[in-house]
């Protein structure tokens, strides 16, 4: 036994020390400063993972505005210059943007490339996304959001009148607004309205409904882990929430729904006309749809709410301007079963909530910009370049942008009016060094990579908070709780988590 084990640890120790002198990048010249870390394969992952932010200043400090680490096998050159995001922006012919997120989606969600390239479809998923999720196609979706809002507020889960109910704060805004995302996107089963047990029907749904979320965190749980290569098996519970969730989309369920969007009923014609995928991956890339739709709109509205409680001065003026354009459409609030109706340029007239909304993610988004190099090629920046090799990543971490004191004034601290001018309206000139900066603001990407559901999200959380104003008072249960810190296990996926829920109440107004 003690030889054996002898004999492992020497073959564990010669192939960490063969790896150090024979498998360790080396920089070239011209290339940017090189951080390879000591571990085989993972090089600075678990360093990057403990705390991206303050790694990412302690590198910047250390080499400058652009380095390269090795994280999990992948060369990542960091570009932290904001003045040098347009250079890379321009970069289309040598960087791929969808290598990575189409490798992504197939490793998380189980279906098969989506790449055209690749064979198994030959379509168009941007375009798909911005045609049913932009322009005319979004006035349908804050139509139908509008009203399964206040169908979930007001009669799925409503408390009795005169009733405080105490609940976590995360878990409140998860519900809701999954219940409401889910039956906007895939529809309600067909012909619900005219059962003969109507209430039975609908106690039925949002009981499959929330089964689906309980699948849909569970799933969650282990997405950054995907992300980062690990496969799906060893995580034999969120394997299962992802197969049930694909078996809740199959084709011939979403059938049997009504008023499915324009989304999922385009997509589920490609799927069927374009593409190659079995049943169970058709169903997958309506997970992957559903995910995208949730993962990140759910803590972005947490983050929303819980500031406005904290902050009487934003919920006094959030308030008031919810009231004001409720007048302006001759919208009165009642419990009867009228429900209100915002249409999307009453709700574009709210440049209060979007300040804070904009604030909110600004403290909470870790998303990041990736490029892949389509072969080598010379990085021209504002006053340098650097010679980039084919397969290397580029990447943009705007968390480093949106905490940068020079530009946002005590950047740890919300401020409801951040995103205003003395106009009241929305503040576009925001400087560094003196300089005017044309990006300062990214929990959405940028570029053609631009989150194409991105206009939807906003909407989604201005109806929420709307309608909260409106039929409910709220107030945190301890006045004084702290703010939660981010969950760092999701930095780089986009809008972070709590890490712990926080308690509130609310009730019906009479």
């Amino acid at each position: 036994m003690f030889l054996t084990s002898w004999i492992l640890g020497t073959a564990v120790i010669l192939c960490c020390v063969s790896w150090f002198l024979l498998g360790r990048r080396r920089r070239r010249q011209g290339e940017p400063p090189l951080e390879n870390g000591f571990l085989p394969y993972l090089g600075c992952a678990l360093k990057f993972g403990a705390n991206p932010l303050e790694f990412l200043k302690e590198k910047q400090k250390k080499h400058g505005h652009i380095f390269t680490c090795h994280v999990a096998g992948k060369y990542i050159h960091f570009l932290t210059d904001p003045f040098s995001y347009h250079s890379l922006m321009r970069q289309g012919k040598h960087l791929d943007w969808k290598k990575f997120h189409f490798a992504t989606s197939a490793k998380a969600f189980g279906h098969g490339s989506i790449d055209p390239a690749e064979g198994n479809t030959t379509e168009n998923f941007h375009q798909t996304f911005i045609r049913t999720l932009q322009g005319n196609a979004l006035d349908a979706l804050i139509e139908a959001m509008m009203e399964n809002l206040q169908y979930v507020m007001l009669q799925s889960r409503a408390p009795k009148p005169n009733t405080w109910v105490t609940e976590g704060l995360y878990t409140f805004c998860c519900q809701v607004m999954f219940e409401s995302g889910f039956l906007t996107l895939f529809g309600k089963e067909f012909n619900s309205n005219n059962d003969k047990n109507p209430s039975s029907k609908q106690e039925t749904e949002r009981a499959h409904i929330l089964n689906a979320l309980e699948n849909f965190k569970e799933f969650d749980k282990i997405f950054p882990a995907l992300v980062a290569g690990l496969p799906i098996h060893l995580f034999k519970s969120a394997h299962s929430a992802r197969e049930k969730l694909g078996e809740a989309l199959l084709h011939k369920n979403l059938l049997k729904r009504d008023n499915l969007s324009e989304l999922v009923t385009l997509r589920m014609f490609l799927n069927d006309t374009l593409s190659t995928f079995d049943d169970m991956e058709k169903a997958k890339t309506h997970v992957a749809v559903l995910w995208a739709s949730q993962a990140n709109t759910i803590p972005a509205t947490f983050w929303t709410l819980f500031y406005l409680l904290k902050s009487p001065e934003a919920m006094r003026a959030a308030t008031k301007e919810v009231q004001s354009v409720l007048e302006s459409a001759e919208e009165s609030i009642s419990l009867d079963g009228k429900h209100i109706s915002l249409n999307r340029k009453q709700l574009d007239n709210m440049p209060i909530l979007d300040s804070i909304i904009k604030e909110a993610m600004r403290l909470s988004s870790a998303s990041m910009t990736f490029r892949v190099a389509k072969e080598d090629f010379t990085l021209h920046l504002e006053n340098d370049f650097y010679n980039i090799r084919k397969d290397d990543v580029v990447a943009l971490y705007p968390q480093l942008l949106h905490f940068d004191p020079e530009i946002y004034s005590d950047p740890l601290t919300f401020k409801y009016d951040r995103f205003l001018n003395e106009k009241g309206e929305e503040k576009t000139d925001f400087y560094r060094n003196g300089r005017k900066l044309k990006y300062y603001y990214m929990p959405f990407g940028t570029g053609i990579a631009k989150c194409p559901g991105r206009l939807f999200a906003v909407h989604e959380i201005k109806q929420f908070l709307a309608l909260i104003f409106s039929y409910f008072e709220i107030e945190l249960v301890d006045s004084s709780v702290k703010c939660p810190s981010l969950d760092q296990s999701r930095a780089g996926l986009g809008i972070l988590q709590p890490s712990n829920d926080i308690d509130f109440r609310y009730r019906l107004k009479c």
